[in-house]
């Protein structure tokens, strides 16, 4: 068993706890943003697609400037200003509530801010969560390059990818029951627990996390502003990235679409939480298998499997919607096809991931660790950008909200084709797989011919 150093097994610690705030809340961003803000499917698409795409753009410049200040510095701002964030998702509904401004409950649907500007309060409190998400993420993947060696990099980035998903899988696990319990006002609530988590994170860096990892450290911008040209000259890097966006633009409908998807579909009684934990199950239950398995081959090639994977998923998941029976197994079909397909991308992700990271960092030269792997999470701004959008309009016009339907039949006719959303992913994917094929190709012969020339 490697040994890996004490700052490498805090930063991971808070990661676990960071990645449990967020996907908590993230799960449900759409439901919370449309029943609790009174935004419609395609303003909600929207917000969140914003959200996540900055969220994964500013890593790049946020790494940058870690390297700068130095990691400790960096990451105690970054949960001071994500539990800001997210006390403040859970305290301004509620003093509107309080001001008699807004109103929910667990049996009737939100009203108060569907024509008022106040809606767009949640703005600055976002803006918050974004800044410091976006300096985690750079920092703590840039802790586990700078902690390991190249012998070491894909087990230190396989424990990585399981502590993510240790957390994604506790802070999902919350949901279902404050949303069923509470109803709307849950979804509110879910938001201080996100607090809690990001806050012990912020204390528990202040008094443990230290590395004598500084190389970097007080460099000038200028060395900062050659670092970002030398990154963006990288076109092998950069075709990687717009490759790899294919893959997340299907896993971010997990948030995008599948909460309404199946709410809908199936009624109150879905539980998008408990599916989309499938994910992160899988995800740690088999990483360090995959990452051992596929140790001789090259990052590529391991990347090149989980690519071929997803597609598929997408197409699993839209066969919900078709079956004409009741249940599979005790569920309904669309919750079992959902489920097969989460669990699909699950084996994708183990694939992909940990060797993605992997290969962003062995290209980070001492001291643009940060700077690298926040750059690596350009594929994410990509992705989370046009896919949340592209969820929006799809459910309004496969899937749209029932409430604006005076009844079942109607509605049953107006989502008889609603698994039509998820072709348009299964196209995105086959196009994904197939440039990442021609890309392995072309990038071997340029290697090969390097290497002869030498």
């Amino acid at each position: 068993m490697t040994k890996f150093s004490k700052a490498f097994w805090v930063a991971n610690s808070v990661e676990l706890l960071e990645r449990l705030a967020y996907y908590g809340v993230f799960i449900v961003i759409t439901l919370y943003l449309s029943n609790v803000w009174g935004f419609s499917d395609i303003e909600a698409g929207v917000i969140s697609g914003v959200f996540s795409a900055t969220l994964y753009l500013l890593p790049t410049f946020a790494g940058a400037i870690a390297d700068k200040i130095g990691f400790r510095t960096a990451i105690i701002s970054a949960f001071l200003l994500l539990t800001l964030g997210y006390g403040g998702l859970g305290l301004l509904p509620t003093l509107l509530q309080g001001a008699g401004l807004v109103t929910y409950t667990m049996t009737t649907e939100f009203t108060g801010l569907n024509e008022s500007a106040l809606r767009w309060s949640i703005i600055p409190v976002l803006t918050l969560i974004v800044l410091g998400g976006s300096i985690i993420k750079a920092v703590i993947s840039g802790t586990v390059a700078r902690e390991t060696t190249t012998e070491t990099r894909a087990q230190g980035f396989s424990v990585f990818y399981m502590m993510v998903n240790i957390g994604a899988f506790l802070g999902k696990t919350v949901v279902d029951p404050l949303r069923k319990s509470m109803g709307d006002q849950g979804l509110v609530y879910l938001n201080f627990f996100a607090a809690t988590m990001t806050l012990l994170a912020f204390i528990t860096v202040f008094f443990f996390y230290k590395s004598v990892k500084t190389e970097g450290q007080g460099k000038s911008f200028a060395d900062i502003g050659r670092g970002f040209i030398k990154i963006l000259s990288n076109v092998r890097l950069i075709v990687l990235i717009f490759i790899i966006s294919g893959f997340w633009m299907i896993q971010s409908q997990l948030y995008a679409t599948m909460p309404k998807y199946v709410i809908r579909l199936i009624g109150e009684e879905a539980s998008p939480g408990w599916y989309a934990n499938v994910n992160p199950l899988i995800v740690f239950v088999l990483v360090n298998f995959v990452t051992s398995l596929m140790k001789k081959k090259t990052a590529l090639t391991t990347m090149t499997i989980g690519m071929m994977i997803i597609p598929l998923s997408a197409l699993v998941m839209s066969f919900g919607n078709q079956i004409g029976t009741d249940t599979i197994l005790g569920l309904h079909p669309v919750a079992f096809m959902m489920i097969l397909g989460i669990a699909m991308q699950a084996v994708a992700e183990c694939f992909i991931s940990p060797r993605y990271l992997e290969f962003f960092s062995l290209q980070s030269p001492k001291g643009e660790e940060g700077l690298y792997l926040g750059f690596s999470h350009l594929h994410s701004f990509l992705s989370y950008l046009f896919a949340f959008g592209l969820s929006g309009f799809l459910l309004d016009k496969y899937c749209p909200d029932p409430r604006t339907f005076s009844s079942p039949e109607a509605y049953a006719v107006a989502t008889q084709h609603a698994h039509y959303i998820w072709y348009v992913f299964v196209a995105i994917g086959f196009v994904s797989t197939i440039a990442l094929l021609i890309y392995g190709l072309i990038t071997s012969r340029i290697d090969k011919k390097k290497a002869f020339n030498v």
